[in-house]
């Protein structure tokens, strides 16, 4: 689960036609590193990063086996990853990150318990998604608390928005998962609105209707603290047509 409003580092729906300049919807402050964090790129960079080439990956080649591959959008500090791909074992993890600091954390996390079935990216999801997932390859997506943009002017820096969520269909496996999640009410609106019109995807709970908080989304400390403040939180799933 991503700490994304706090570093507003989320990826971004891609703006379609590709004329257009795309517009990103998450502000690259990186801030300081602190060194067991830049250590982490050093030591654990060649084991647990994949570095963005444009080309279509051969992910079962990565991990050395074939099983279902689990994507997260904007990890944040990747507490919620961590946790997910050390209780699923039998499924292996993607997660794509632009804040170096929060990357760099999660590589010590994983390094220190020899984690086997995570590979990361630092990188826009939008590009990766794009160029370097082939159709058909994931069994479920996740974005966790990704930046609302608050600001009506800055709606459209979402990243749920029509062409994203179309461009995420073409890369999952049938049957395949997309779990949204949000503390935002209007953007879970938006998300239940934009997912309900979108092509390709059925609502795995009804039509219309919010999920309850699956037992495999983890409290974090972004949310308790948020919980505190008295927001509320709101879950989505929703499943991939059975065909293309």
């Amino acid at each position: 689960m991503s700490d994304t409003h706090d570093h507003e580092d989320e990826q971004e729906g891609a703006e379609h036609p590709h004329f257009m300049r795309r517009i990103r919807s998450f502000v690259l402050r990186e801030g300081r590193m602190t060194p067991a964090q830049q250590r982490a790129f050093d030591e654990h960079w060649a084991r647990y990063g994949i570095d963005y080439s444009g080309n279509a990956q051969d992910y079962a080649a990565r991990f050395g086996r074939s099983t279902p591959l689990v994507l997260e959008i904007g990890f944040g500090n990747g507490e919620a990853l961590a946790w997910a791909s050390e209780h699923d074992p039998e499924r292996d993890y993607l997660g794509v990150e632009v804040h170096g600091p929060g990357v760099g954390r999660l590589m010590n996390a994983l390094a220190a318990r020899d984690a086997r079935n995570v590979r990361l990216y630092k990188h826009d999801a939008v590009e990766v998604l794009e160029h370097e997932i082939a159709p058909g390859t994931l069994a479920e997506a996740r974005i966790w608390f990704p930046d609302p943009w608050h600001k009506k002017r800055h709606n459209k820096r979402r990243i749920v928005q029509p062409a994203f969520v179309a461009l995420l269909a073409s890369r999952m496996a049938p049957g395949g998962l997309l779990h949204l999640a949000t503390d935002w009410q209007p953007y879970a609106e938006h998300m239940l609105e934009t997912m309900e019109a979108a092509p390709g995807w059925r609502n795995a709970i009804a039509p219309g209707q919010y999920a309850e908080k699956p037992a495999w989304r983890i409290e974090t400390h972004f949310e308790r603290r948020g919980l505190k403040l008295g927001h509320g939180v709101w879950d989505l799933l929703y499943q991939a047509a059975s065909t293309k």
